[in-house]
């Protein structure tokens, strides 16, 4: 019995329900609480204080004799009191998960043994093309190094004439039981087996060429049709092209990454193509007429007279097909106007005469009283 000095705990108050409450609402208010101050899910150190309360709670009021101490105005845990022994000691926690599994019965057994046959890995493989190819589309060789089935054992891992054996640690079921005593009784738990590796079943003589993987790894060689109109980073995915799995599984995807060679002469944005052209000054002021060479074909070009440099041709549906749809993208041609460098004297006479008929003033550079002396005597106060 208590002393004479201890105060009882209302472990009604404690659950929050009232003293004329059944088993199942005291194991309900239990579970909620539980979830809400259990170590495992919430670390509050005023969480675990108060968690120790809801065990202590629990433990008393489940237990007709001690709750019936508790109705009597007492304290069975209190010192000198019924034994405990329980949560509302100092001992260890028991588990969030062996909790939960205490009331929703999540039994041993529930999981089951693992199969051995299991869905194999993707694959990825990276394929440089050239600016033609990605435009207008391929067929590709490749070579994938990956695991394919055994053929010695068609996947099983077992020795020719041989079977799988039922593992004797689990006795097939893949999992090996484990009983812990709590204030909730007996909480049996579930953990794979270790000798089997949770399959329920072992290989005793495995297959030499597989070492009981069911699978080897070979190169193989494939051929991957590339759409007209991919870009740079594009995944084309080969279906069951990828790994196969463990003990012969369904074999993953392979993705094939398409990465595009910087070409000599265009860049690419999007499906529009860009090059860059030089044109003679004389060409650009009087006019001419380039031919282009584009992917595909020679197109002729006007440059109108007159024109400034930097000035840009649209050839439009010269470009790269479009991936998803009909047509192209367009070929824009930037223009460079070349300026001479070295003139003959007939050619600066020539040129002079040019610029005097457009009154131009074009400065004698080099002859004394040119242009650089006027400059000089305008910031010398000369002149």
């Amino acid at each position: 019995m208590r002393t004479p000095d201890a105060v009882a705990k209302d472990y009604y108050g404690i659950l929050g329900v009232s003293r004329d409450a059944s088993a199942d609402d005291i194991k309900r208010a239990y579970r909620k609480l539980a979830r809400q101050y259990h170590p495992d899910v919430n670390p509050d150190p005023v969480a675990a204080d108060k968690f120790k309360d809801i065990n202590a709670a629990y433990e008393v009021l489940s237990d007709d004799q001690k709750r019936q101490i508790v109705d009597l105005g007492g304290d069975p845990l209190a010192p000198g009191g019924a034994p405990g022994g329980g949560p509302g000691g100092a001992g260890p926690f028991v588990g969030f998960q062996d909790i939960m599994d205490a009331f929703f019965g999540a039994a041993a057994g529930s999981r089951g043994p693992r199969s051995r046959t299991r869905p194999g890995a993707d694959a990825i493989l990276r394929l440089e093309l050239d600016l033609t190819d990605t435009a207008f589309g391929v067929e590709a060789p490749i070579t994938v190094d990956t695991a394919v089935i055994c053929t010695t054992c068609s996947g099983a891992g077992t020795a020719s004439g041989t079977h799988l054996a039922t593992c004797e640690a689990c006795g097939g079921r893949g999992e090996v039981q484990s009983v812990q005593r709590t204030f909730l009784g007996q909480v049996v738990s579930s953990r794979p087996c270790v000798a089997c590796q949770g399959y329920g079943t072992v290989i005793p003589h495995p297959c030499a060429t597989c070492s009981g993987d069911g699978r080897v790894r070979t190169r193989r060689s494939l051929t991957v049709k590339i759409p007209a109109g991919v870009e740079d980073g594009m995944r084309i995915r080969l279906a069951q092209q990828g790994e196969v799995g463990p003990g012969g599984g369904t074999a993953g995807d392979l993705y094939v990454e398409i990465h595009e060679r910087p070409h000599d002469v265009y860049s690419r944005k999007g499906d529009d193509l860009h090059c860059r052209v030089t044109v003679p000054m004389t060409a650009a002021a009087l006019g001419t007429r380039l031919t282009i060479r584009t992917l595909d074909s020679d197109e002729p070009v006007d440059v109108k007279p007159g024109t400034q440099p930097g000035a840009t041709l649209r050839l439009r549906g010269r470009g790269v097909p479009h991936l998803r749809g009909t047509g192209r993208g367009d070929l824009y041609v930037h223009l460079d106007v070349r300026t001479p460098t070295k003139l003959d004297a007939e050619q600066e006479r020539t040129l002079r005469e040019f610029a005097k008929a457009r009154g131009e003033e074009v400065a004698e550079l080099t002859k004394q009283g040119g242009f650089f002396s006027r400059m000089r005597d305008a910031f010398n106060g000369h002149g």
